[in-house]
C-alpha cells in the first residue's frame, strides 16, 4: 500500500523515521506492496495499552492476566499483588532481558577471543597494548608472556565471570574508590554476571518478591552486571581482538548503496559476523564473482549496532538505523541482508520478500521464517563470510526496478576512551585534564550523553533537536547506538558542524578538530562512557565520584529493553539518566517516586522523564547547572596575583610536561 504521508502523518510529523528525505523518497517510491512499520504504525488507530505502557499489567501466573489500576483496592491482582508490586516486577524483568542480551553478547565475544588467541580463528589479537592494559587490570602480570598466552589468561579471566557465584567482578574496580564505597554499602554490587539475571527472574516470579525497593535493588545489580560486566567485556576484547577505534571518517544514509556494485547489508549487534565479512569483501575470488555478474565488486554497509561496530573499527558506512532496516531493503537495490541477533524487524523478511533480496539469518539464537539459515562459526569465519557474499553476488544479475535516494552524510566516529584521551594530550601526555580544565573554567559547561534506539511511534526528532539545543549551550555530547547514526544523518558528527556549537565549545573542540557530537560506538559501548565519567572523575577538579560530575545522560526515543538496563546501570553508577517519550513504572506513583526521588539516595543519581526535545533540553542543561553550582564552578573567580614561589612552581609544571594547556585547553 502507498504511504500518504502528509495525510496519515501531517507535514513535518511523520516520526523519527519519516522526518530522514532518503525514507520519505524511498516509501513514496516503492510498491504499493511493500509493507513497512511506517505504515503499520499509520494504521494503527488507538495509542499502545496503558496498562502494559505504565507497567500495570500482570501476566506472570494463569490466573490473569491482572490490570491493576494503582490505588483502587477492587484493582488488584488475584493474588493480591498491588500496582507497586506489579510495576516493579514488571521493571525487573525489562532489566532482565536488556541485560541478558549484553550477557549473551559478552559471552560470545570471550568465546571468540578464546578461541582467536588459541589460533582456531582468522582474527588477531590486534591491540598488544590495550592487552596489557587490561591484564593489569585484571591483577595479571604481562611481564615476559607471549602474546597468545597472555590473551588466553586474560579470556580465561573473563569468561569466568559470567559463571561465577561470589567474587565480584574484576572491572568494578575502575570504578572512583569513592563509588565502589557506595555499592559496597548498599550491597548492590554483582557476584557473578549470569547469577543476577537469573536472581531477578526468580524474584519477579509470582509469590516471589513483593517489596518493590527489594525489587529495584536487584534489577540495579543486575543492570551492574551489564554495563560494568558484560558490556566491558564485550566492548574491551572486541577492540583487542579487532582493534580500538580510532577517528575515521565515511558516509551514512540510504544513499551510501551503489547501483554498480552488490549491495550487502549487515544487522544486529555482534561484530565477528561482520568483521568476517569485511575481511573477505574484497578477497580476488569475491571480487572476480562480482565482475563476472556485471557488477565493479562487493559494497558492505551496516544497519543498526552493527554498522556501528564496522563503521568504527573499519570505516564502512552504514545505510540505517534501527528505524530504516525495512526502508534499506525497500529500495530494490540490496541483494542481501545477513543479520545475526537484536533489534532485526520480523518486517524485514516480507519486505526482501518482494524483491530479488536474499534474507540470511546466521545465528541460532535467531532464525526467522522467509529466511535462509546459514550457521556462523567463528572457527569458519571466512568461508561462512564467502558463502554469504557468493549468495549475495548470484542475486544481482536478477536486481529489478530500484530507487536509491541520493542523500548520504559525512560523519566522524571511532571516539573511544583511549582515542580521546590521546587527542587531549598526545601519546605521550594522554590525559582528560584539557576537558576537566575547560570545563572547570566555563568554556565547556558539561557532558551530555544521548543514547538508545530510535522509535517510530516517537514524532519528534529529539535526538537531533536536543543535540543541537546542547551544544549551542557549550555542552559536549557523546552519542551511542542508533541515535548516533540519526546524529550523522544530519551532519552532527562532523568538525562542520561546530558552527552550531557555543562560542566556549567550539573553541575547545576547533583546536583538537573534534565534533561537537562523539560518536563512541554501539549499544554495548556505553561501557565506554562508563570509563570516560570515571577517567573525569580520577583526573581531578571535578569531584570524587561520577555523582559529583556536570555530566547527564537520556534516551529519549528508547524502543528496546536493552536501554532501560543501561539507563540503570548509569543511574547506579551515579549518572542521572531521562528517559522518554514514556518510562516504563509510570502504572505506580510508589514505584515512580523511587525511580525519579527515592534512588538518590542510595545511588547519587534518580531516573527522570520528558517527552519534547525542549523539556529534555530544559532538564538537562538545569542539571549540568546545579553540578556545576555544587562544585562551586557557578561563582566568577578572583584573580590571582602570582608570588615568585608561585611562578617557579609553574616553572616546574612546565618542564615537567603538566598543565600546559593552551587557550583551547588543548596541550601546548
Amino acid at each position: 500500500m502507498k504511504l500518504d504521508l502528509s495525510k496519515r502523518f501531517g507535514e513535518g510529523n511523520g516520526g523519527c523515521s519519516i522526518q530522514c528525505k532518503a525514507n520519505q523518497e524511498v516509501l513514496c517510491n516503492c510498491s504499493s506492496a511493500v509493507v513497512t512499520a511506517a505504515h503499520r504504525v499509520s494504521k494503527r488507530a488507538t495509542e499502545p495499552c496503558r496498562f502494559g505502557k505504565g507497567g500495570t499489567c500482570c501476566r506472570n501466573c494463569n490466573m490473569g492476566p491482572c490490570q491493576i489500576i494503582d490505588g483502587v483496592a477492587e484493582m488488584v491482582g488475584v493474588c493480591g499483588a498491588d500496582a507497586a508490586t506489579v510495576t516493579a516486577r514488571n521493571f525487573g524483568r525489562i532489566v532482565a532481558g536488556g541485560a541478558a542480551t549484553h550477557m549473551d553478547h559478552g559471552r560470545g565475544v570471550a568465546l571468540a577471543f578464546m578461541a582467536t588467541a588459541r589460533g582456531e580463528t582468522p582474527y588477531e589479537i590486534k591491540d598488544g597494548f590495550k592487552l596489557r592494559e587490561t591484564a593489569l587490570r585484571l591483577g595479571i602480570d604481562p611481564a615476559n608472556k607471549e602474546k597468545k598466552d597472555l590473551a588466553m589468561e586474560v579470556g580465561a579471566k573473563l569468561l569466568s565471570e559470567f559463571g561465577q557465584q561470589t567474587g565480584g567482578l574484576s572491572f568494578m574496580k575502575r570504578a572512583p574508590k569513592a563509588r565502589q564505597e557506595i555499592w559496597a554499602k548498599t550491597g548492590v554490587a554483582p557476584r557473578g554476571i549470569d547469577r543476577e539475571v537469573v536472581e531477578l527472574m526468580h524474584r519477579t516470579h509470582m509469590g516471589v518478591d513483593q517489596h518493590y525497593e527489594n525489587l529495584l535493588f536487584q534489577s540495579a545489580r543486575c543492570a551492574l552486571a551489564d554495563g560494568w560486566g558484560a558490556s566491558m567485556i564485550a566492548t574491551e576484547l572486541s577492540d583487542i581482538m579487532f582493534g580500538t577505534p580510532q577517528p575515521v571518517r565515511t558516509k551514512v544514509n540510504i544513499g551510501v548503496l551503489k547501483k554498480d556494485e552488490v549491495n550487502v547489508t549487515v544487522h544486529g549487534h555482534e561484530p565477528v559476523l561482520a568483521e568476517a565479512l569485511a575481511m573477505m569483501a574484497n578477497d580476488p575470488e569475491v571480487v572476480a564473482a562480482a565482475k563476472k555478474v556485471g557488477a565493479k565488486g562487493v559494497n558492505l554497509a551496516g544497519v543498526c549496532c552493527t554498522g556501528n561496530e564496522i563503521l568504527m573499527r573499519r570505516g564502512l558506512p552504514i545505510a540505517g538505523s534501527f528505524v530504516q532496516q525495512e526502508v534499506v531493503l525497500a529500495t530494490g537495490a540490496v541483494e542481501a541482508m545477513v543479520v545475526d541477533v537484536q533489534c532485526i524487524m520480523q518486517g524485514v523478511s516480507p519486505v526482501a520478500g518482494q524483491f530479488h533480496t536474499a534474507l540470511l539469518t546466521t545465528s541460532e539464537k535467531a532464525k526467522m521464517p522467509g529466511a535462509t539459515h546459514i550457521p556462523f562459526d567463528e572457527h569458519r569465519a571466512l568461508d561462512v563470510a564467502k558463502e554469504i557474499l557468493l549468495r549475495a553476488i548470484a542475486k544481482f544479475p536478477e536486481r529489478g526496478k530500484n530507487f536509491i535516494p541520493k542523500h548520504q552524510m559525512d560523519v566522524v566516529a571511532g571516539f573511544s576512551h583511549e582515542t580521546i584521551n590521546y587527542i587531549l594530550g598526545g601519546r605521550f601526555r594522554g590525559s582528560y585534564k584539557p576537558l576537566n580544565d575547560n570545563i572547570i573554567n566555563g568554556r565547556i559547561k558539561g557532558v551530555a550523553a544521548i543514547v538508545g534506539c530510535d522509535n517510530y511511534r516517537v514524532l519528534e526528532e529529539v535526538h537531533i533537536e536536543l543535540a543541537k539545543e546542547l551544544i549551542a549551550n557549550d555542552i559536549l555530547v557523546v552519542v551511542t547506538g542508533c541515535a548516533a547514526t540519526g546524529m550523522g544523518r544530519e551532519g552532527l558528527l562532523t568538525p562542520e558542524a561546530l558552527s552550531m556549537a557555543g562560542p566556549g565549545l567550539r573553541e575547545v573542540l576547533e583546536a583538537v578538530g573534534c565534533p561537537p557530537v562523539l560518536h563512541m560506538g554501539s549499544c554495548v559501548d556505553n561501557s565506554r562512557i562508563l570509563i570516560a565519567l570515571t577517567e573525569m572523575v580520577h583526573t581531578g577538579g571535578l569531584g570524587n565520584d561520577i555523582s559529583d560530575l556536570p555530566a547527564i545522560g537520556c534516551a529519549p526515543q528508547w524502543m528496546s529493553e536493552k536501554a532501560v538496563s543501561i539507563g540503570q546501570y548509569f543511574v547506579s553508577s551515579g549518572a542521572r539518566v531521562i528517559f522518554g517519550p514514556s518510562f516504563p513504572t509510570t502504572g505506580s506513583r510508589e514505584v515512580t517516586d523511587y525511580c525519579f526521588k527515592g534512588m538518590l539516595e542510595p545511588y547519587g543519581a534518580v531516573w527522570d522523564m520528558a517527552q519534547t526535545a525542549n523539556e529534555f533540553s530544559n532538564k538537562m542543561i538545569d542539571a549540568i547547572h546545579q553540578k556545576r553550582a555544587a562544585l562551586g564552578l557557578d561563582k566568577k573567580k578572583e584573580r590571582v596575583l602570582f608570588d615568585m614561589a608561585m611562578r617557579r612552581e609553574l616553572g616546574n609544571q612546565a618542564l615537567h610536561g603538566v598543565g600546559c594547556h593552551g587557550p583551547g585547553g588543548t596541550a601546548g
